[in-house]
């Protein structure tokens, strides 16, 4: 055959598919109401495995192929299924009564001190509020938790270094809600008391600071100490013999002579910082969702839930996955995607899948500054 021929016989296929395809989501449609009449579950695990078994099974060299494909047929229908059934009751009240209104912030909690890059970035995405420091993150979520903040600001990433996976982990625990978020551009500087960088032994800074500098520091030859903040770093880099990796307004508030600018080995440098809060609000333009969930032990269960935002559109930004304290080699994913809750859509997959995955928890609708 010819590849016109074959193509043409490829298209005769994909006309019989479609029309097959149109009657299976019927079926879907009317299997919702008999689960509404007898207050079925949608999900039912077990018939879904015992189908794609027999699948891959009868498909031959092809199964895992064919698995895939009903796998998602599945998926599509239970997701016609929750639309239709309008699941996820708690999700649409909680979004429902959100505020439109950011809440008002009278104090930020962020790490380190005065001249850190947490502080400068509580100043810009809460310039009115009184910056609170601490000294490390779960002091920071500590405060909010308490009351003892109204707000904390958490880096969550940087462009060059990656997950700060501490963060990641106490917003899995702690699972307050994220209304803000900045792409803060982060330039590190050496500093010290001394005037030259011939007279440092040691270099203080927080990991992640060391990390994006790891390319410089390396040629300098010092030994690399860490410490809780950049501000810290630039506060021990008073004593003689000792630099720090810092802001330049840390080194400024010190009194010490900058050795060095811009020494972060990526130009375009950022960290991505998180405001978060206890309770749940609907910024005016938001355009990021974060949410967080577990999964159950199958094969493709991720691939699955993957294959959803894909259906709907929805385009992933950042999936992180940590273990769940107490639990062998099970894992909480974290994900953040493009998006509005105030998309039917959108909250129609999102209460689907709260009432799909263990953990499910929806994090926030929020806007980013970059």
């Amino acid at each position: 055959m010819t590849l016109e021929e074959i193509r043409k016989e490829i298209d005769d296929v994909d006309k019989r598919l479609l029309p097959l395809f149109l009657r299976r989501m019927e079926c879907a449609e009317k299997v919702a109401a008999v689960k509404k009449e007898r207050g079925l579950p949608v999900y039912n695990a077990e018939r879904e495995r015992q189908i794609l078994d027999a699948v891959e099974t009868g498909a031959g060299r092809y199964g895992g192929e064919a698995r895939i494909l009903f796998s998602d047929l599945m998926a599509m229908s239970r997701a016609a299924q929750h639309r239709l059934l309008e699941s996820g009751a708690p999700l649409r009240g909680a979004v429902a009564r959100a505020p439109a209104a950011a809440p008002r912030v009278s104090s930020a909690a962020c790490l380190g001190e005065a001249g850190s890059f947490s502080h400068e970035a509580a100043l810009r995405l809460f310039p009115d509020a009184k910056p609170l420091f601490f000294p490390g993150f779960r002091a920071i979520f500590e405060a909010v938790e308490n009351g003892g903040a109204d707000a904390g600001v958490l880096p969550a990433e940087n462009s060059s270094a990656g997950s700060v996976a501490e963060v990641y982990d106490l917003m899995l625990q702690y699972r307050f809600s994220i209304f803000g978020a900045l792409s803060l551009p982060v330039r590190h500087c050496l500093a010290s008391v001394e005037s030259s960088r011939k007279n440092i032994q040691i270099v203080y800074s927080h990991p992640q600071a060391l990390r994006q500098c790891a390319g410089f520091l390396a040629r300098g030859g010092w030994k690399l100490l860490p410490c809780s903040s950049t501000a810290e770093a630039a506060e021990l880099a008073k004593a003689p013999g000792v630099g720090a990796v810092c802001s330049l307004r840390a080194a400024r508030e010190c009194g010490l002579n900058v050795i060095a600018e811009n020494i972060q080995d990526a130009s375009g440098n950022r960290t991505r910082f998180l405001a978060v809060g206890k309770k749940l609000c609907l910024p005016p333009h938001a355009d990021k969702i974060s949410v967080c969930f577990a999964l159950p032990h199958r094969t493709g269960s991720l691939y699955g839930v993957l294959a959803r935002f894909a259906a709907a559109g929805l385009n992933l930004t950042k999936i992180e996955s940590r273990p769940i304290p107490g639990r062998n080699f099970e894992y909480d994913f974290y994900l953040d995607f493009t998006g509005s809750v105030r998309d039917a859509k959108t909250l129609d997959l999102l209460c689907a899948l709260s009432g799909e995955l263990p953990r499910f928890t929806f994090l926030g609708n929020y806007p980013e500054v970059l």
